[in-house]
């Protein structure tokens, strides 16, 4: 059992317990991060007259070495040793001697854990958000192309108003815009660096912690030891964002699931992202999309978790937040699969456009355009809302939409129905005619799709 510790200890601490302590099997994925934080500490060690510029090039030599033998597979991180950073230091110790014993100079493992958690979430953070800037790439392309794509709106689960497929997806673009967002305003809350606070309290040693922040990429220095080795507020609020964005797919998900019903038949899921059934050989299952929908209450539990660990811990650092580790990998490796799932999925999609206008015409969705074509004739809105209503009874009574009906049928509820009725609630009509900012019309839609394309061409983390 190979450890950093143990001068204060008499005897050998119990198998059982090493391993229930140990964090290698999880917290291996931090290698990089622990290196790059150990580089820049040996580098501002050096800097500061602490250690020799000898030691220093020993040093920063080794760790890139462990690090090209990790990522070539020469070196296997193995479970002998209690953490990553045990790991990393006793390999460069049995490298480089000595010089490789003072790296840990001016440094707990506290502020170590601590900066590497936060540097490998700020990494992902980034990967999240290209993730997210692919799919509203397809998004935009399913825009694009289906401006005059006519579709019923619900409310309720109920037909309500036609809308256009560019404008449906417009939605989805919205929240997923709103989740990149979310992620900048994190990577930016996430910007302060805590190597160099120790334990808790700081260290006599005069360490330059600009300089090993800059080194690292953040703005600067956290002004708290205490709260520098005691924060995890990033990473609750990163599994937040991340959360949102699985309630987002979920949603859309719920969506495609109906689309590809039996009953809906809007969409077509390709052969690449679907499957069958062992026993019904009809079947072509929403499998992605499905999944999706599932893994979402595994990111929530993620979040919750995470809450619920650190909402007792007093400061500063405390063992209990070794437990931030396993459910939020977890929770980030799920977002990003179901990402880029979900990006092919939506981009291979065939939508059956005549279905979905169908659909709009039998679902009544353009009923209150009829009731303004008679508001428009002279009749108060409530009257004409009346009048349509039994219009549309009517309709249901013989199996017909709005526009099927003969004009004698229409003249039978309201003598005010003349032959330019049809024209009135004709889903082409009833879209386009909707020209205030955020709606479906072409015009109004043709906008908002430009202002999309110059949000894509800008980075915004």
């Amino acid at each position: 059992m190979a450890q950093l510790w143990g001068g204060r200890f008499t005897k050998e601490t119990d198998k059982d317990v090493y391993l229930f302590n140990a964090s290698i099997g999880f917290d291996k994925r931090l290698y990089a991060e622990d290196i790059a934080g150990s580089i820049a500490h040996a580098s501002m060690l050096a800097a500061q007259g602490i250690i020799s510029a000898g030691e220093k090039d020993s040093i920063v030599n080794g760790l890139e070495k462990i690090k090209e033998g990790i990522e070539s597979g020469e070196l296997k991180i193995t479970e002998e040793y209690e953490d990553i950073h045990s790991f990393v230091e006793a390999k460069l110790t049995e490298m480089i001697g000595d010089p490789g014993k003072k790296l840990h100079t001016g440094r707990s493992r506290n502020d170590q854990v601590a900066l590497d958690m936060k540097l490998y979430i700020r990494r992902e953070i980034r990967e999240t958000d290209e993730l997210l800037k692919d799919m509203l790439k397809a998004l935009l392309s399913i825009m694009e192309d289906n401006t005059g794509t006519y579709m019923p709106g619900f409310t309720h689960m109920q037909k309500a108003q036609p809308v256009t497929l560019a404008h449906h997806i417009g939605a989805y673009f919205e929240m997923f815009k709103r989740d990149r967002e979310r992620l900048s305003s994190v990577l930016e809350r996430s910007s302060t660096c805590p190597l160099g606070a120790g334990a808790l309290a700081g260290t006599t040693y005069p360490l330059d912690r600009e300089m090993t922040a800059k080194a690292l990429g953040f703005n600067g220095p956290t002004l708290n030891s205490m709260d520098s080795v005691s924060d995890r507020d990033y990473l609750v609020e990163y599994l937040d964002a991340l959360a949102l964005i699985m309630m987002h797919l979920s949603r859309f998900s719920e969506e495609i699931i109906c689309w590809n019903s039996n009953e809906y038949h809007f969409v077509e899921i390709d052969d690449a992202y679907s499957t069958g059934s062992s026993i019904m050989p009809q079947k072509k299952n929403p499998d992605i999309a499905e999944l999706v929908r599932g893994k979402t209450g595994r990111v929530y539990g993620a979040l919750f978790s995470m809450l619920t660990v650190l909402k007792g811990i007093p400061l500063a650092y405390n063992k209990d937040m070794q437990e931030d580790k396993e459910m939020s990998f977890d929770a980030i490796d799920t977002v990003k699969e179901c990402l880029v799932m979900f990006t092919g999925m939506i981009s291979t999609m065939r939508f059956n456009k005549e279905a979905m206008e169908l659909s709009a015409k039998k679902g009544f969705t353009n009923a209150t355009d009829a009731a303004d074509y008679l508001v428009k004739k002279g009749m108060p809105f409530r009257d004409a809302h009346s009048v349509i209503g039994r219009l549309v009874l009517a309709c249901i009574e013989k199996g017909k939409s709005i526009d099927e009906m003969d004009l004698s049928e229409l003249k039978e509820i309201c003598p005010e129905f003349d032959e330019d009725i049809y024209e009135a609630v004709s889903m082409e009509t009833c879209v386009e005619r909707r020209l205030t900012a955020g709606a479906p019309g072409r015009q109004e839609m043709e906008k908002v799709i430009n202002i999309y394309r110059g949000y894509l061409a800008r980075d915004i983390i």
